[in-house]
C-alpha cells in the first residue's frame, strides 16, 4: 500500500471513529432515530423508494411528536441521497438521521452521512430505534489480524487473542501436577506414572480451552502462537492435544518466562518475526525508532507545538499520534499585534480567555478558531508528504507516547533544533 493510501486510510478511520463516538452518545425519545446501511451494488433510486415508503408508513405512528420526528429524519435522508449517482461510492454509504435529546426537554435534528467505510457494507439495512445502529461500522473499524495465543508450563496456562494491536486474555487454568519430589511410601514408578497422568490431564484441559476459543474462529485466524519453557511447549505440541485444524495453524513456538497474563504479552514480544506484519509490531518498531532518536540522536520531536513547527518546516518523516487522543487546538489571533498563539484542550472543555504571549493583550473569543488537533496536524502532514501513524496504547512505549509526550511526536528527516 502506498504511503498516501495508508495515510488516507488512517485519517478516514480516525474520522469515522470520531463520528461513531458522537453517534453513540445520542439518544432519541422513542423509536425515532433512523439508520440506513446501503451496499455499493444497491441502486440509489431503490433506496429513495424504500425511504419514501417508510415515510408513508410513518403516518400511522400514534404519537404526533414521534411521527413528525421520524418523517423529518426520512426527509433529511432522502435529501442527502440526491447527491449520489446511480450507485453509492465504493463500499457503500451509511446514513444516520433523527431528533436527538439536547437537554432541557429540547431536541436537535442530526444527520450524518458516512461514505466509503473501510470495509464493504454487506447488505441493505433499515433501522429505526431510540439509538443509532453503529455496531456494524464499529466491526469494520476493528483492528485487523487475528492470532490465537497459548502460554503454558506444568503449573498454569493462559489462552487469549491478539486482535490487531490488542492483546486480550480470555481463559486460564491451574494444574494439579505434583512436584518432582514424591511423598513417602510411594514407589518411584507409581509416582512417575501418576505425575505423567496429571501432566496429560492438564495438557488436555489446556487444549480444551484453546479448542473452545479458537475452533469457532478457525477460518478467521491468521495463526496460533504457543509459548512456554522447554520442554513443556514441545510436549504439548508434539502430543497433538489441539484440534487438528488449530494444530495446523501454529506458526511458531517461543520461550517465555511467565505463563500468567503477562506471559501473553511476552509471547507477542518474542514472536516478532512471526508477527512481522501484525499491527502491534508496526507500532512497536515506530516507537523504538522514535526512542532511539530521542535518546541517542537528534531526529525526534514531541509535544503539539514542537511537532507542529517541524511539520510546517517539512522536516517530519513520520507523524506519530496516540490512538486514544481526543484533543482540540484553539488558535488565538491577537488583534493588537497579529500574533497567533495555540493551546491544546480536552475536547469536552470550553474555550478559555487568553492573553497574547507577545503583547499581553486579552484576545477576544471572536478572534479564536477551534478545531480537532489531530486533523489540524494531519492536514499539514499531507501537504508536506509526511506519513501519519496512529499508535496503540496497548504496549508500554505506546502508553508513554500518550502519557509522557502528550500523544504527539515525530521522527524527523533532518535535525532542526526544534
Amino acid at each position: 500500500m502506498s504511503t498516501e493510501g495508508s495515510e488516507h486510510s488512517d485519517r478516514k478511520k480516525y474520522e469515522f471513529r470520531k463520528v461513531i463516538e458522537d453517534l453513540k452518545n445520542f439518544e432519541g425519545s422513542g423509536t425515532q432515530l433512523v439508520t440506513i446501511y446501503v451496499p455499493d451494488d444497491r441502486q440509489v433510486s431503490d433506496v429513495v423508494a424504500h425511504v419514501t415508503q417508510e415515510h408513508s408508513e410513518a403516518a400511522n405512528i400514534k404519537s404526533k411528536q414521534t411521527r413528525t420526528n421520524v418523517q423529518d429524519a426520512l426527509t433529511s435522508i432522502k435529501d442527502r441521497l440526491r447527491y449520489f449517482d446511480t450507485y453509492p461510492p465504493d463500499n457503500g454509504i451509511v446514513l444516520f438521521s433523527g431528533a436527538v435529546d439536547s437537554g432541557g426537554g429540547q431536541t436537535e435534528m442530526v444527520t450524518k452521512v458516512l461514505e466509503s467505510p473501510p470495509q464493504p457494507v454487506e447488505s441493505f439495512r433499515y433501522h429505526c430505534d431510540s439509538d443509532f445502529l453503529t455496531e456494524p461500522l464499529e466491526e469494520m473499524l476493528a483492528d485487523q489480524g487475528l492470532y490465537g495465543l497459548v502460554v503454558l508450563d506444568r503449573r498454569e496456562a493462559n489462552v487469549g487473542w491478539l486482535k490487531g494491536k490488542r492483546i486480550e486474555p480470555v481463559k486460564s487454568a491451574s494444574s494439579l501436577v505434583p512436584g518432582k519430589q514424591r511423598k513417602g511410601g510411594q514407589s518411584a514408578q507409581r509416582f512417575a506414572r501418576l505425575r505423567l497422568e496429571a501432566i496429560d490431564n492438564f495438557y488436555q484441559e489446556v487444549a480444551g480451552m484453546a479448542n473452545d476459543l479458537f475452533v469457532p474462529k478457525r477460518h478467521d485466524i491468521e495463526g496460533i502462537l504457543v509459548g512456554g519453557p522447554s520442554p513443556t511447549k514441545e510436549e504439548f505440541l508434539d502430543g497433538e492435544y489441539l484440534h487438528h485444524e488449530i494444530q495446523d495453524s501454529v506458526i511458531g513456538k517461543f520461550d517465555v518466562s511467565y505463563t500468567d497474563e503477562s506471559g501473553l504479552r511476552e509471547l507477542v514480544d518474542n514472536a516478532e518475526d512471526a508477527l512481522a506484519d501484525a499491527e502491534v509490531m508496526k507500532d512497536k518498531r515506530e516507537m523504538e525508532t522514535f526512542f532511539e532518536e530521542l535518546n541517542a540522536g537528534n531526529l525526534a520531536t514531541y509535544g503539539f507545538d514542537e511537532t507542529r513547527r517541524n511539520l510546517v518546516m517539512g522536516s517530519v518523516e513520520t507523524l506519530l499520534i496516540s490512538e486514544d487522543l481526543r484533543k482540540d487546538v484553539v488558535s488565538y489571533e491577537c488583534e493588537e499585534c497579529g500574533t497567533t498563539d495555540r493551546e491544546v484542550l480536552d475536547r469536552r472543555t470550553s474555550t478559555p480567555e487568553h492573553t497574547c504571549s507577545d503583547c499581553g493583550a486579552t484576545v477576544d473569543a471572536d478572534a479564536t478558531t477551534r478545531e480537532d488537533a489531530i486533523e489540524h496536524l494531519i492536514e499539514i502532514a499531507e501537504q508536506r508528504g509526511t506519513e501519519t501513524k496512529f499508535i496503540s496504547t496497548d504496549f508500554e512505549k505506546g502508553e508513554q507516547l500518550y502519557d509522557a509526550f502528550g500523544g504527539f511526536a515525530g521522527i524527523l528527516r533532518y535535525s532542526t533544533g526544534v
